[in-house]
């Protein structure tokens, strides 16, 4: 049976797989390409991801991970962590991401579930926090971000699912999906009439 420690970090690394894989096969392109009204991107996403596990594994337990962050200085631009610029590379982004996994995992390894850490971000009244706390909220927020990079990656070239290996979906051919989404339609048109 494993752990309570082991269980929060093996959804926090299915998070980030799910996120990653997302990336699969996606042209340059396409993976940076803004697809909603603030910009959002599948290579934006893994960038703002491996960043915000930086800060929370790092600086809130005071264990720098020395990876430069040019894009969260204070004279960054708004959202520089958001997007990738034309001479980031994909790799590279996704480098960064295994670094982040890679310093997030040895805190969480060599820290208490109880150990204290702050985070300056947030107001003063909450920013005292545990490793299990920061544990959670980093689940929570990858797997959010995850469901984003599903979106996108539907709406990309159609591919859904949770990983390569399971779709997690109906086994249902394009005509039954077709179908499916007619039938939702029909009920959104019905409901707002």
């Amino acid at each position: 049976m494993l752990s309570e420690k082991d269980t929060l970090k093996r959804y926090l690394q299915q998070a980030r797989e799910a996120l990653l894989w997302k990336l699969d096969g996606v042209s340059e392109r396409d993976v940076r390409w803004p697809m909603t009204r603030t910009g959002t991107n599948l290579l934006g996403i893994v960038k703002h991801v491996a960043t915000v596990e930086i800060g929370y594994f790092g600086e809130v337990f005071d264990r720098p991970s020395g990876e430069p962050l040019p894009w969260n200085a204070d004279d960054a631009p708004d959202n520089a962590d958001m997007w990738a610029t034309a001479t980031e590379s994909r790799a590279e982004i996704i480098a960064l991401y295994h670094r982040s996994w890679a310093h997030s995992d040895r805190t969480i390894d060599e820290l208490p579930l109880d150990a204290p850490g702050v985070v300056p971000w947030w107001l003063p009244e909450s920013r005292t926090v545990t490793l299990h706390r920061i544990l959670v909220h980093m689940i929570a927020e990858t797997a959010r971000h995850a469901g984003h990079a599903d979106i996108l990656r539907e709406l990309i070239d159609g591919r859904a699912g949770v990983r390569a290996d399971n779709s997690n979906l109906p086994d249902h051919d394009a005509a039954w999906w077709a179908e499916y989404v007619a039938t939702l339609e029909r009920a959104a048109v019905e409901a707002a009439e």
